[in-house]
């Protein structure tokens, strides 16, 4: 087994990595993920180090205790009553740090566990803190932002049509694909090049990750899985996330109020799965290759369809059944929607009421970045060709632009 060291590791070990810290006031973005090799979370970790001197901490979507379960639900500010320091939320009456906020601290240590996926909210949030660094280098007073490096457990693929101009969000950073490959190292060089960005930018990079090793492709087997948000419970769902979470741009249900929650295709009480599973071989049977997909059942205490049995498909992106290079889940979700769309031609698969923070739009185009994916599954005479075109061309142009960014 090879030892991975996570960037909150090097730091803490390597007395080198610190000595620029000495003297500064430092704060920590962290949620429960944010944990050591030997399962300490790192606001502990860092308190305890002599020459580390933490003056705030800052909490992401779901709060750095990961407690709140959906999308806007907000987070307080409140005081740490250990370390007596101030924990922001990035996630309440704003998501954007405030001028205050930067204040508090000189270096600003990022080390959030991602999906590797354009619409998990942590990665908006190191957008948007890397801008308030640039704006505070403005007036006159420089910040540092410090990403402490993890794995994206997603790994390497890319895939998904690129976010339009004009159809950003707090779910949509900027003009990259659904999967975008990427570390969240790796994603602020390219904030920082892209949006021209003025920041004393640095990475701690990991030490000894493989992003293309089996089994883990993208998570080491070194590590074991700590959920960073409530509903990301286990490695299939990092996997699946790509393609189930435009499930939250839809009535169906993605399995809130499960123990299984974004690790299914749909559920629905009105929706025939094995009529719709039947659909998708007939449609694009490649599409749900490096996976296995199988029906079941299950009735959630809460959320969409909550005490109604549902008729679901589960995605089993794990064991024998996982192909790291065929797996497509943005497609494999799509190719679930046309389904369902076929069989039922007026069924109402999109969901109309705000989505993070987004009233005027269709949550499913604010999800995916434009209209490309539910247009595409409305229209009937649209083929899986077609799509698969479309995104075809957007992966390959993301590829080529961050191709020299990749430090592993």
């Amino acid at each position: 087994m090879t030892e991975v060291l996570f960037g909150i590791d090097r730091l803490l070990a390597d007395p080198t990595l610190r000595a620029p810290l000495k003297g500064r006031r430092v704060a920590l973005v962290a949620h429960p993920a944010s944990v050591t090799a030997d399962l300490r979370h790192s606001l502990d970790a860092l308190a305890a180090c002599d020459d580390i001197c933490l003056t705030a901490a800052f909490g992401p979507q779901h709060g750095l205790k990961g407690d709140k379960q959906d999308n806007m639900v907000e987070t307080e500010d409140e005081i740490d009553p250990v370390l007596n320091i101030p924990v922001f939320s990035l996630y309440g009456q704003v998501r954007k740090p405030t001028r205050t906020m930067m204040d508090t601290a000189d270096v600003f240590l990022f080390d959030l566990q991602d999906l590797g996926c354009r619409i998990y909210t942590f990665v908006t949030t190191l957008l948007y803190l890397l801008q308030a660094a640039d704006e505070a280098s403005k007036a006159g007073t420089p910040k540092s932002v410090w990403v402490l490096d993890r794995p994206n457990p997603a790994g390497r693929p890319v895939e998904g049509l690129t976010l339009l101009p004009g159809q950003e969000s707090f779910v949509g950073a900027g003009p990259m694909p659904m999967r975008h490959g990427l570390t969240l190292g790796e994603m602020g060089h390219w904030f920082i090049r892209h949006f021209g960005l003025n920041v004393d930018y640095q990475v701690v990079a990991m030490q000894g990750w493989q992003p293309d090793a089996a089994p883990g492709h993208g998570w080491p087997d070194s590590r074991i899985w700590i959920n960073p948000s409530p509903n990301a419970a286990n490695l299939n769902m990092a996997r699946a996330y790509a393609g189930t979470v435009m499930l939250e741009g839809a009535t169906l249900s993605e399995g809130r109020g499960t123990t299984r929650p974004l690790e299914v295709l749909f559920g629905a009480p009105d929706v025939d799965a094995a009529a719709v599973l039947a659909e998708m071989r007939e449609v694009a049977p490649e599409w749900l290759a490096g996976c296995a997909v199988r029906e079941c059942w299950f009735t959630p205490t809460f959320h969409k369809h909550a005490g109604q049995l549902c008729s679901a498909l589960m995605i089993h992106a794990e064991g024998p059944f996982y192909d790291h290079a065929a797996f497509r889940p943005w497609r494999l979700q799509a190719l679930a929607f046309k389904a369902v769309r076929n069989l039922y031609p007026d069924y109402p698969i999109w969901r109309d009421f705000p989505y993070e923070y987004e009233f005027t739009r269709l949550a499913i185009d604010v999800i995916n970045g434009g209209p490309g994916l539910r247009e595409w599954v409305d229209n009937p005479g649209a083929t899986p060709a077609d799509l698969d075109a479309a995104a075809a061309a957007d992966e390959a142009a993301w590829v080529a632009a961050t191709r020299d960014l990749l430090l592993y």
